[in-house]
């Protein structure tokens, strides 16, 4: 019996990402049982229960013999729900620059929520963006689909992004046109391009709002490491900082610059709240230090709301 999964701690000796999705998504759901949220339904998505009335040909006879009540297999026709996963792979998410960063982060989020979305027949696909648009797919619910893009999401791990700037808007708008049918649109992002001045900003939401109007939900997983990137919290001694997208350097000691970047982040991060509101947007922190089942859980209210 492998152990339940939440935090990078627990993954590391796990090599494959299905192992590791399905130990995040498992471990989830059992959590799920014992929390308030035990009315989601995650258990029963490779079947549904018999409506009297029904063919018989599609029941579950080996699951009735088990549990004494009759379930009919679900097919790829009841897929309930399109989602696709949107995922920043500019040079910030690769940040901070150890085994673990945002990137790693995204991906497992990214791998689990797929698992998630398999046991419930709802489909998905993939888009990667840094400065243009690097890959889209087509949302599918089928199992070689979900190993497809389980191989998409492992090449993204060893791949090293240097100077590699982040083109949010123009990406969202390409995936705008792509995606045809009604979607969950998640993005998984640091968001930091839109942090360098307002016309970013307002470029960015022009894109989300191109979402908005082809009638997706769009929810944003804002990923950070909220002790360097929120609180600027480093020793005390002298620090040699470079932007990982342009190579920009400054070396200054932290204490010299604290008060200003963390004013100027909380400005910004309201700034993004508020707009997010304005547009009905879900916006979710995500910090990457808090293991994986609070992107589970935003997920799972908002199919709820959905359905």
């Amino acid at each position: 019996m492998l152990p339940d999964i939440n935090t990078y701690t627990d993954l590391q000796d796990f090599g494959n990402l299905e192992l590791l999705a399905r130990q995040v998504v498992e471990g989830f759901i059992t959590g799920l049982h014992k929390s308030p949220f035990h009315g989601f339904s995650v258990e029963f998505a490779e079947h549904r229960q018999y409506n009297s009335g029904e063919s018989v040909k599609n029941i579950d006879w080996k699951l009735y013999g088990r549990t004494d009540k009759l379930f009919v297999k679900r097919f790829e026709e009841e897929t309930n729900l399109r989602c696709q996963i949107v995922l920043d792979i500019s040079s910030s998410m690769y940040f901070p620059e150890k085994k673990f960063n945002k990137l790693i982060f995204s991906v497992y989020s990214a791998a689990s929520l797929m698992f998630l979305f398999k046991k419930q027949r709802d489909a998905f696909g993939l888009s990667c963006f840094s400065d243009k648009l690097e890959l889209s797919t087509p949302a599918k619910s089928t199992a070689v689909h979900q190993k497809y893009l389980f191989a998409e999401l492992e090449k993204l791990m060893y791949f090293e992004s240097k100077r590699v700037k982040t083109e949010v808007a123009s990406s969202l708008h390409e995936i705008a046109e792509l995606v045809h049918k009604r979607s969950l649109v998640i993005i998984f992002s640091d968001m930091f391009e839109a942090g360098t001045n307002e016309q970013s900003l307002d470029e960015i939401f022009s894109a989300l709002q191109h979402l908005k109007y082809n009638k997706h939900e769009v929810v944003i997983f804002n990923v950070l490491d909220y002790k360097k990137e929120l609180d600027f919290d480093f020793e005390n001694r002298p620090y040699h900082f470079i932007d990982m997208e342009t190579g920009e350097e400054l070396k200054v000691h932290p204490s010299q610059v604290k008060e200003t970047y963390t004013k100027s982040i909380e400005n910004f991060r309201k700034e993004l709240q508020e707009r997010c509101t304005q547009y009905h947007i879900d916006l979710i922190n995500a910090d990457i230090n808090e293991g994986f089942y609070p992107v589970l859980h935003s997920y799972l209210i908002k199919r709820s709301k959905m359905m």
